[in-house]
């Protein structure tokens, strides 16, 4: 395809519609990182050839797609336009599944997805981890290839940039259309979009000076690829949304902040940037109009607290990533000292949505009303990367206010094992711990955050009932401190006596007065700190001692942890259930246990280093953890 104009993107788009129309079945083979892990590369590859070799390359095309989400059921491969879905697939049996679904027009049962009665169900939009979801940031995930510009514009890529290209949309006219919508920023903060580019665009104009855009891509938190999942699934809508604020702004420079981390989104990042120049998306007078703005990549480095704003403008000056007082608004001096707007990936890749169908359509989505007041609701949809002791990890996108329980039980499938739901953990590390009796509190930014905890980026970590609460105050702590930048006192002195106090309570050596230190350091962390981390540091502390005080208490009082993780307060006995089936003994790396075959075995306590293996390994449930 040739260098694209205002012109003729329409054609262009008409085009690669009726190359799509073309083929009679598309095998969409998700290539995101988890299938990919999964060896769907492979499966891709395998396909290909057997297409060419049956000769159907002309009516069956091969498609390397983004996530799908459904992650721990890759390799994934959905066939349309009938839209069934193909799980756990192996290169092996991509005959069969030819000749199932294209020669006999039959499903290949077993690498169907079965629910819990074991029933097959074909189709992707009958799985009830999809059933719930509602498609707006993610709309395009499994339908593109994301390293093809065509197949983007087929799907309505830079559609939007052109709408406003050609009603010649002034800056302000833009700017109130974010507003309206209520947009808040997903990269944790939840700031209204539209007042900080408002903000930005009056600085702009009062020092007479051209703003950047910035888009956030560093994603830090454990357990967290909602950002990652995005660009490598659709990079262009990044993109588009990022051209859109220039036009708005009057920009001309835009950055990706994205991990070193993420090759596989850089590398998808870098081609649609690339694709996206040669085409005149990007660039010098974009679609044939007065835009001229183009997008640098800059890669981190790993500091979690370069995911901060002013610590990721420091560090792309080539500054230590360290955060400022935040009395300086970078809206007004940020990068290069000057105007800046940044925005997380996903708020990025919604702009396009709001500007194709409307302000009012977006602040329709979620809760509240923020027609008049952005502060007054959470509109749209969130993406939440669901981890943890779930059925079903992966990605999800649902409408802002739908109840906890309905995405960890109606979507994520509950508890697995029969086990009972202990709490969940939204906002990544500075997040809070929520207990059962919340589980019908509605997902949105104030709801979360008068609760304890915090809607952050869009981490939900899920705990069954063998999560100790207290060590996992102390996992967060202990990574919090460890990612601490040290600039301020309250951070980098309080985080170190906090996981002082923490190993002191898991290590059985806790007393009363440790609970008042974690409350007092607590409030000197949420009110004294520089930045987020610091601040958001207290939820961990905070959140579990206001609902799961009393395991606090056990580990004090009774030197007790009924989860049996914290080893100092645990001991591993056999139980009368023991039938000497030997499965336990080979594993444990200490030779702890002994007995003869067919005869109840013993555990040598001296020897025992309480590791888990024993239990892990036993089928009879002989292991007993006191």
């Amino acid at each position: 395809m040739r260098r694209v104009t205002f012109d003729n993107l329409d054609g262009i788009a008409e085009a690669a519609d009726r190359a799509g129309r073309a083929f009679s079945h598309q095998l969409m083979v998700c290539a995101g990182t988890g299938c990919v892990a999964a060896k769907s590369m492979p499966i891709r590859d395998f396909l290909q050839k057997e297409i060419e070799r049956r000769g159907l390359k002309d009516r069956v095309r091969v498609v390397a797609t983004g996530c799908r989400g459904f992650c721990a059921h890759g390799p994934i491969c959905v066939v349309e336009p009938e839209g069934v879905f193909y799980e756990r697939l192996e290169a092996r049996h991509v005959p069969a599944l030819l000749d199932a679904q294209l020669e006999k027009g039959e499903y290949l049962d077993r690498f169907l997805y079965k629910d819990a009665a074991g029933k097959s169900i074909p189709l992707e939009k009958d799985i009830p981890f999809f059933a719930k979801q509602q498609m707006v940031t993610l709309r395009n995930r499994g339908r593109l290839d994301p390293e093809d510009i065509e197949d983007a514009i087929r799907f309505g890529a830079y559609q939007a940039l052109r709408k406003v290209l050609r009603d010649r949309s002034d800056g302000d006219a833009v700017v109130a259309m974010v507003t309206r919508s209520g947009i808040r920023g997903r990269g944790g903060g939840g700031f209204p979009a539209g007042v900080k580019w408002e903000t930005c665009l009056r600085a702009a104009r009062k020092r007479d000076v051209k703003p950047y855009i910035v888009c956030n891509g560093d994603e830090g938190d454990p357990g967290a690829f909602m950002d990652r999942s995005i660009v490598e699934a659709d990079p262009h809508a990044v993109i588009e949304g990022m051209c859109i604020a220039a036009r708005a702004l009057g920009a001309t420079e835009g950055y990706v902040y994205i991990r070193k981390e993420y090759p596989l989104a850089l590398q998808r990042l870098r081609r649609a940037i690339g694709q996206a120049r040669e085409h005149g998306l990007l660039g010098p007078g974009i679609m044939g109009s007065d835009l001229d703005f183009d997008i640098t990549i800059h890669q981190g480095a790993g500091a979690f607290v370069c995911g901060e704003s002013t610590a990721l403008m420091a560090s792309m000056e080539g500054k230590p990533g360290e955060p400022r007082a935040k009395y300086v608004h970078t809206v007004e001096y940020g990068y290069r000292n000057m105007p800046t707007v940044l925005n997380n990936v996903e708020t990025w890749a919604n702009i396009p949505q709001i500007v194709l169908r409307g302000a009012e359509w977006f602040a329709s989505i979620g809760t509240g009303d923020v027609s008049k007041n952005p502060w007054d609701g959470s509109s749209g949809t969130k993406v939440f990367s669901l981890v943890g002791n779930i059925v079903n990890t992966g990605l999800v996108e649902v409408p802002m206010g739908m109840k906890l329980r309905e995405v960890i039980f109606d979507i994520g499938g509950g508890i697995p094992g029969g086990r009972k739901f202990k709490g969940v953990q939204t906002g990544g590390p500075s997040g809070g711990c929520l207990p059962e009796s919340k589980l019908d509190l509605p997902v949105d930014f104030d709801t979360l955050t008068a609760a304890g905890s915090m809607m952050g980026s869009g981490g939900m970590i899920v705990m069954d009932d063998r999560a100790c609460m207290v060590d996992v105050a102390r996992y967060f702590v202990d990574f919090l401190c460890d990612e601490s930048c040290g600039k301020c006192t309250p951070c980098r002195e309080g985080l170190v006596t906090v996981r002082e106090t923490l190993g002191r309570i898991t290590a059985g050596q806790g007393v009363p007065a440790d609970l008042l230190i974690l409350a007092d350091m607590g409030t000197v962390l949420e009110g004294g700190s520089l930045c987020g981390l610091g601040q958001g540091a207290a939820n961990p502390i905070m959140s579990t001692l206001r609902y799961f005080r009393e395991e606090y208490e056990e580990h004090i009082q009774q030197k007790k942890c009924r989860a049996g993780v914290c080893k100092a307060l645990i001991k591993f006995t056999i139980n009368d259930r023991c039938n000497g089936c030997t499965l336990c003994v080979k594993p444990c790396p200490t030779d702890a246990i002994t007995g003869a075959k067919k005869e109840p075995h013993v555990i040598e306590q001296a020897k025992c280093i309480q590791c888990g293996t024993c239990v892990d390994a036993c089928k009879f449930d002989a292991i007993t953890v006191e």
